[in-house]
């Protein structure tokens, strides 16, 4: 059998799978995505599968582009104006807190030099919208809770993005001065919101002038892997890009609505499905495994540093706890949970001679333990604190 004919073969073996538990779903309590990466870590262990599938370039020019932009699509703007204060804060300085905790605790805790730790800090820092969003629709959760939790696992992607590539660039030049990577970090991130501005301006002006929902659909396509494309020629934040110009097309392109979102809705799905699944087949569990140990230490520093950006911020953002009651702050806390993206920055890391091997097999276990972990138990934390269906009649 021939390597195409292989790949075919692995990639309608996800797709099988992906169906068969998208039946199953509705019979046990796991959330879809959950089920998805524990059926590709099995998939993983099945010798006549090619085991080299996927790597950081496939997750991040295929997967992440047509994602990203569905989210910011199906953003509610209004909700999100009135959860824009804890947005930010999340978004930008609990991304920094969050980098900056993982990296002193990895270092002085699992001895990592410091830009390695770092580096794991910024792959661990963001939440994951793939993720995440899945997990607020199942949940149907009140429309403030929701554009918290759905506004932050979207921007503070593109800013965790942005602060590994910083990173990242600080450590192959070798420079690890504070002014240098902060220049790097503020080029990539404000480089890659021009970008996606600019291309998400251009696709509005060209949808408003044909005005016809087949062609939003193509057009949608063009901005949203364009956008991408061009902030990665540019060497600047491709995901920010996305983010810009997914926000300007919801909010300027004035959209035909039903078909378009349709068509987005299954088109996330599939990249959902065969996403997770592939994630799951291509992890390393022989490493991560062998170093167990580290692993589950990684993760628990990983889960505990959460804890300060998100009750600190969110008390400077409401400190009668009014419009974000504590029951919702444990929510946004738990539902922290990081999946593909991280993967596919560890695999860019991976590449690096100058990373600290342990840093991709670390990320790697510390998002198979925030899947199972954080995700499995998510919609009974939610139920124990009462959010759900029906929760929007107690919307503050």
């Amino acid at each position: 059998m021939s390597s195409s004919q292989r790949l075919l073969g692995f990639l309608l073996v996800i797709l099988l799978a992906a169906l068969v538990l998208r039946l199953a779903f509705r019979r046990l309590p796991l959330p879809y995505p959950v089920l998805l990466a524990l059926a590709g870590v099995g998939l993983g262990f099945l010798p006549f599968l090619p085991k080299q599938t996927i790597g950081a370039d496939l997750i991040l020019l295929v997967f992440v582009p047509g994602l990203v932009f569905e989210a910011a699509l199906g953003l509610d703007l209004g909700q999100l104006r009135r959860a824009l204060v804890p947005v930010s804060l999340l978004a930008t300085a609990g991304v920094v807190l969050t980098v900056a905790l993982i990296g002193v605790a990895t270092h002085y805790g699992l001895g990592l030099n410091w830009p390695s730790a770092f580096l794991l800090g910024a792959i661990l820092a963001a939440t994951d919208p793939i993720a995440v969003v899945t997990f607020l629709r199942q949940l149907r959760a009140p429309g403030r809770l929701v554009a918290i939790m759905d506004g932050e696992s979207l921007f503070n992607d593109g800013t965790g993005v942005a602060v590994f590539s910083a990173v990242l660039a600080s450590i192959v030049a070798g420079t690890t001065g504070v002014g240098d990577f902060l220049l790097r970090l503020a080029l990539i991130t404000l480089g890659g919101a021009l970008a996606g501005l600019l291309v998400g301006l251009v696709g509005v002006a060209v949808v408003r002038i044909f005005n016809e929902a087949s062609f939003e659909i193509m057009a949608t396509l063009a901005i949203a892997y364009g956008s991408y494309l061009v902030a990665d020629v540019l060497h600047v934040s491709g995901v920010v890009a996305v983010v810009s110009a997914g926000l300007v097309v919801a909010r300027f392109a004035r959209l035909k609505g039903t078909q378009l979102l349709g068509f987005w809705g299954i088109l996330a799905f599939l990249l959902n499905a065969v996403l997770f699944v592939m994630v799951g087949a291509a992890l390393p569990t022989v490493d991560v495994l062998a170093s167990l140990g580290l692993v589950l230490l990684a993760y628990l520093v990983m889960f505990a540093s959460r804890a300060v950006p998100v009750y600190g911020l969110l008390a400077v953002a409401d400190p009668r706890a009014l419009a974000i009651p504590w029951r919702w702050r444990h929510l946004v806390f738990w539902g922290g949970i990081r999946g593909a993206l991280a993967i596919a920055l560890a695999l860019s890391a991976a590449s690096v001679a100058a990373v600290d091997p342990r840093v991709p097999t670390l990320a790697y276990g510390a998002v198979v333990l925030s899947l199972f972990v954080q995700g499995g138990l998510i919609e009974i934390v939610a139920g124990r604190l009462r959010i759900g269906q029906g929760a929007q009649a107690a919307e503050p």
